[in-house]
């Protein structure tokens, strides 16, 4: 008789805490576009990444991303707080510094110095073994959750992304759920530490890079799905347009190889349940109520893209399966190999870029195929005529 009681009392309290208990979160309705198709065509599913390597394994756990400095050697920071380098090949690793926080973004300087986005700490720098904050907030809002962060070539500007003033490196799932533009790109001037906001009300700004003859940077925008430009020279200096939208994933870092390709790590492809939740606000809460294991999380499913200056797919390189390497947080291209970093693996990356299906070498390849076709067929209507 008093289970025939309690039944019923538990399950209203469970309604009532999925219904109506308070949640940090307000979230905004978007209606995201029809993701692309994923069984055919240019992002169909294929195993390109099932040949990464995994070098500097058991180091540390979750080398979000990875910097190259003068040497060719690896800097990368884990979520213990260090910042390390290592050789091409993982070995050799030498503690740089810790900086007590989270270190993301990282870009190596000629001097030995490593400017860092740290969540916790803000922007930092590490020189001679010693790491310290160079900003924490701009025009009076502090920075929540400093993501990433380039240098120029002249090293005295960082360019950097603050993907969050409302919530910190533990807080993701609500700034998704909440799905509102608190994101920023921030510019600090590394001769008189002046720091400028060149782009607002972004969502959940991520990865950053400079384009070619840094015209412009590139940013992501993880919870929009899209890539935007951010104009810093010429006539549109300050504008933004997009570069590539309707992503068929998360997109987080994004690097330039300095010439004709920037390399787009992919978090997790898109999941049905969460777009669809994006539309209905009210349900974003009560998601949010759930237990965390109930929630839409990451598959295993290691994700890279490579794009051309005008945002064109070059190549879509996945492996799904428990030995991926998964999630992929960043790809950066050195000498021949692309370096992966990850949000949480306990190792760095590594695939030979011959041993990937580039979409200009491909291309390349038809054409000499068709040439050679083509002289071919000339030889044989010579000698026909002969």
């Amino acid at each position: 008789m008093k289970l025939r009681i309690l039944l019923p009392l538990l399950l209203a309290a469970v309604v009532l805490y999925l219904l109506a208990w308070p949640v940090p979160i307000d979230p905004a309705a978007w209606e995201p576009p029809e993701a692309p198709s994923t069984t055919e065509g240019v992002h169909a599913a294929n195993s390109h990444l099932a040949v990464a390597e995994r070098i500097a394994e058991g180091v540390g756990n979750g080398p979000e991303a990875v910097a190259i400095d003068d040497q060719g050697r690896l800097v990368t920071g884990f979520v213990d707080g260090r910042v390390m380098r290592f050789d091409a090949d993982g070995s050799n690793g030498e503690l740089l510094a810790n900086t007590g926080g989270r270190p993301l973004g990282l870009e190596a300087l000629s001097d030995g110095s490593v400017i860092v986005a740290d969540a916790v700490e803000g922007l930092m720098r590490i020189s001679d073994g010693y790491a310290y904050t160079l900003s924490v907030s701009a025009e009076g809002t502090p920075y929540r959750f400093v993501d990433d962060v380039v240098v120029d070539a002249e090293e005295r500007m960082a360019y950097f992304t603050d993907a969050s003033s409302r919530f910190g490196v533990h807080e993701v799932m609500a700034d998704a759920f909440e799905h509102r533009p608190h994101g920023r790109v921030l510019a600090y001037d590394l001769e008189t530490d002046e720091v400028r906001v060149l782009a607002e009300d972004l969502y959940f700004a991520n990865g950053i890079t400079l384009g070619p003859d840094e015209e412009y940077l590139v940013f992501t925008e993880t919870t929009r799905y899209r890539v935007q430009k951010l104009w810093l020279e010429g006539e549109r200096a300050g504008e933004t347009e997009v570069l590539i939208d309707n992503l068929p994933g998360f997109p987080d870092n994004i690097t330039f190889n300095g010439e004709d390709r920037f390399w787009l790590a992919i978090y997790s492809p898109r999941d049905p349940s969460l777009d669809a939740l994006l539309e209905r606000p009210f349900l974003r809460k009560v998601a949010y109520r759930l237990p965390e294991f109930l929630q839409p999380g990451p598959s295993r499913h290691a994700y890279v893209l490579a794009l051309n200056p005008e945002g064109e797919v070059l190549a879509d390189l996945q492996h799904v399966g428990e030995d991926a390497y998964a999630p992929i947080t960043s790809a950066i291209e050195h000498e021949g190999t692309l370096y992966l970093g990850s949000l949480s693996a306990p190792a760095i990356g590594r695939v030979a870029l011959e041993a990937l299906p580039l979409g200009e070498e491909d291309e390349a390849d038809d054409a000499d195929d068709i040439d050679g076709a083509d002289d071919a067929d000339g030889v044989v209507e010579e000698s026909a005529s002969d």
